[in-house]
């Protein structure tokens, strides 16, 4: 079987539906006619025409053109439309002596297919001579044969037909006989020596004449043969067939040298003129290669396969021969009987081994099946599995096309394995199997997709630039280009943010990397998106969230918000002697940049005048008195507090306080010559300060001074009608009161006694009370520049 030019892949949708197909096959066949023997490249028709298509439609629609035989005897220019001869013809070998002789064949188009058949009638020509089987034959007749007593002689065989075939038969001129062409009801001619007058051996015993055969060519040609005639002395009774004709059935599977049946003829003569012998008469070369028959019992054998789908039928012509030369003929007709011996065949005319997914009914492939068996044994039903999405659709004759079922989907099979199975409904069944494989081509039809929605990236401060912080990840199920990923940042929805100037991705792996050093007190964090897109036509992307947290670094000393360290002049903190123990001297108020354990600060006392005196309390910063005070304390006392934070390494800072210890909070404080020279190098800040606290606090200490003494002039008037009486009493005790919490009490309280006489005549009991408060954050509203992120504490400090 000669498989037919294969059809390169295309990604061509085409759609098929079986009454589409008979509508656009024509129902007359077209005709042509070409003399044998014609060079190959002959002109046959213009076929572009003939069929009423436009210039170029067979190109475009991929036009093919099949033979029944599957012989490529025909071939077509798709540009020009012509239909040429693709070699020389032979009538003969073609179809003997078939006449008419046409060769079948079919042009199919695709994109929508369509069919139109066709027929090439091959004209013979006189090529042939008309030939005898041998070159001399004997004829033996008997002296007392009357005149007009016919004689058969071989057959002479031109394959060439109609007026280029054998038309009659001619002998050498002579007075005894002539010839005679009869006409075989099978269209052959057949030569008969007719006898003209009485023989006489004796006289003439043996004549050599010339047969000559002619056929109808112009010029005729012929063949001749010689007859050698012998005289024979009187046989009056030639053999007989039992039976004639004889009919028998052969199936063509029989084996070699299988008998096929016996003849028998019988001769009333005695003696040598009635024994028998049994011949083939006037056989063909098929005949003879396919039968023998036994001279002595008339038995015929087969020496050669049969085969039904060559030849159907046998019609052999038998003859008996008696010792005294005369014969009888005989007819044997055989009938070759079909077996299922043929499995049907599949011939692949159109083929798409790539199909691209997503595509609606496509058309894979265009078969045809045949089976040379007759009946049940030729007929075949075709069929693929059924659990692959294609379907087999009828459309011309026996040709079938191979279709989608619906959209296929690469990213679930790539790739289909299709048997097409062909069965006969003979007895055994006998099928065919032809595999196709089909691959899925891809189509970018999956968007990349994210192993996470959401990534958190942690990076520590103070990095180094092009730090690689992470990866995004994302795959596509598609393939080739349509799989390729490429990563890129999306523009962030906070305007404010400079995303190009903190991070960048890698396009090809999406790792990505911190540009510059991050830090974690000017940006905790910050998230973008990511976008990941494939290379496909369209292409398709996806996004995902990517959240970067700073973590934060020990880079950050604590930095004392209180005392100020301005290099002013040293924060003076007064104590009375009679404070006790625990007593709360001030409290060191610091911060620090960064967050978390980095932040937790702890305080310690690193240098004191008096060791022992004073204790700083580690978390709070509050100083406080350890001990009683007593006379033989000093004054003046400086204390070094180091605040330390909890980073790794640990930073510190340190603040230094200056300790005045008083007797009462009435005493005239005078700084110290070196408090004062400090106080003069003091910024400007500082002074302002300084100057807008005493202001506020004088003027409110003298409008609570004016009004508790006019209150009191007031009921001293009620009570004596005199002057202004001062109360007596001790000192109240509760001026240098430490309150239960250790914490210095909300206000400082001042006795003062308003009279006219000098301040040591006052009497201790004369009391006056004046509250005045100040709080911490006033402090650090003045002093904007100096504050720093952070809580200063929930314990206001206080001054007086």
């Amino acid at each position: 079987m000669e498989t037919l030019e294969r059809i390169q892949p295309n990604r061509q949708v085409m759609v098929f539906i079986l009454m589409v197909f008979f509508s656009q096959a024509l129902a007359e066949p077209i005709r042509y006619s070409v003399m044998e023997e014609t060079e190959s490249g002959f002109f046959v028709a213009h076929l572009t025409k003939d069929l009423g298509l436009e210039i170029g439609e067979l190109a475009a629609r991929s036009a093919r053109v099949v033979s029944d035989d599957d012989k490529q005897r025909l071939q077509l220019d798709r540009q020009t439309g012509d239909l040429l001869l693709r070699e020389k013809l032979d009538r003969e070998e073609l179809c003997g002596p078939i006449e008419p002789c046409v060769l079948h064949f079919q042009v199919f188009l695709e994109t929508p297919v369509q069919f139109f058949e066709g027929e090439l009638s091959i004209q013979d020509v006189n090529d042939h001579s008309p030939v005898f089987p041998t070159g001399e034959m004997l004829l033996k007749i008997p002296e007392n044969s009357q005149p007009g007593t016919l004689f058969p002689l071989k057959l002479a065989q031109d394959l060439d037909v109609g007026s280029n075939g054998l038309q009659k038969y001619t002998i050498s001129p002579n007075s005894h006989f002539h010839v005679l062409t009869r006409n075989h009801s099978e269209g052959k001619k057949y030569p008969d020596l007719v006898q003209d007058k009485p023989l006489d051996r004796e006289e003439q015993p043996e004549f050599s004449l010339t047969l000559t055969a002619l056929d109808g060519g112009s010029p005729p040609k012929s063949g001749t043969i010689t007859v050698r005639i012998l005289i024979m002395d009187v046989n009056d009774n030639a053999p007989e067939f039992v039976h004639t004709p004889y009919e028998v059935q052969v199936l063509e599977n029989n084996p070699l040298d299988s008998p096929v049946l016996s003849v028998s003829a019988r001769d009333v003569d005695a003696g040598n003129f009635g024994s028998v012998s049994y011949g083939l008469f006037q056989a063909s070369d098929e005949i003879k290669q396919t039968f023998s028959i036994n001279e002595v019992t008339g038995e015929i054998r087969l020496t050669k396969k049969l085969d039904f789908e060559q030849i159907k039928s046998y019609h052999v012509e038998i003859e008996a021969i008696d010792g005294g030369g005369l014969s009888g003929k005989g007819t044997v007709f055989i009938d070759v009987v079909d077996v299922n011996d043929n499995a049907p065949e599949l011939t692949i005319s159109s083929l798409i081994s790539s199909v691209p997914e997503n595509a609606p009914e496509t058309v894979v492939s265009i078969f045809r099946i045949r089976d040379r068996d007759s009946g049940d044994n030729g007929k075949m039903i075709c069929s693929i599995p059924d659990n692959l999405p294609f379907l087999l659709k009828p459309t011309f004759k026996n040709f079938y096309t191979l279709v989608t079922e619906r959209p296929l989907d690469r990213e679930s099979q790539a790739e289909y394995n299709i048997t097409i199975t062909v069965t006969d409904l003979g007895t055994p069944r006998l099928k065919t199997q032809h595999n196709i494989t089909v691959t899925v081509s891809d189509v970018n039809d999956n968007a990349p997709a994210f192993s996470q929605a959401a990534y958190t990236l942690r990076v520590r401060e103070n990095n180094s630039p092009a730090l690689h912080i992470g990866s995004v990840s994302a795959t596509d199920r598609d393939s080739g280009a349509n799989a390729q990923v490429t990563y890129s940042l999306l523009p962030p929805q906070d305007p404010q943010l400079p995303l190009a100037s903190l991070v960048s991705i890698n396009a090809d792996n999406g790792q990505l990397f911190a540009l510059r050093s991050l830090d974690f007190e000017a940006l905790r964090a910050f998230e973008f998106r990511v976008g990941a897109a494939d290379r496909g036509s369209p292409a398709l992307s996806s996004q995902a969230l990517v959240r970067v947290l700073v973590v934060d670094d020990n880079d950050n000393s604590p930095f004392v918000l209180y005392p100020l360290q301005n290099g002013s002049a040293p924060c003076t903190e007064l104590v009375p002697r009679a404070a006790e123990a625990g007593y709360l001297v001030t409290k060191v108020v610091a911060v620090d940049g960064d967050s978390g354990q980095n932040a937790w600060l702890s305080y310690q006392l690193l240098k004191a005048t008096e060791p022992g005196l004073f204790g700083v309390w580690a978390h709070s910063g509050e100083v406080r008195t350890a001990r009683l005070l007593s006379e033989r304390d000093a004054v003046k006392h400086r204390l070094v507090v180091l605040v330390k934070d909890n980073g790794e390494p640990p930073l510190s800072a340190s603040v230094t306080l200056h300790v005045l210890l008083v007797d009462g909070f009435s005493q005239p404080y005078l700084p110290l010559p070196d408090a004062a020279a400090a106080e003069a190098r003091a910024d400007p800040l500082t002074v302002y300060l300084v100057v807008a606290l005493a202001s506020v606090s004088s003027l409110f200490l003298f409008s609570v001074l004016v009004f508790v003494a006019v209150r009191l002039c007031r009921r001293s008037r009620a009570a004596s009608g005199g002057g202004c009486s001062v109360p007596e009493g001790p000192f109240p005790g509760h001026l240098v009161d430490v309150s239960g919490a250790g914490t210095l009490s909300h206000s400082y309280q001042y006795d003062v006694c308003l009279t006219g006489v000098p301040r040591t005549a006052l009497p201790s009991s004369c009391k006056l009370k004046s509250v005045v408060t100040r709080n911490l954050p006033a402090v650090t509203r003045e002093l904007p520049s100096l504050s720093m992120p952070g809580a200063l504490g929930a314990d206001p400090l206080h001054y007086s």
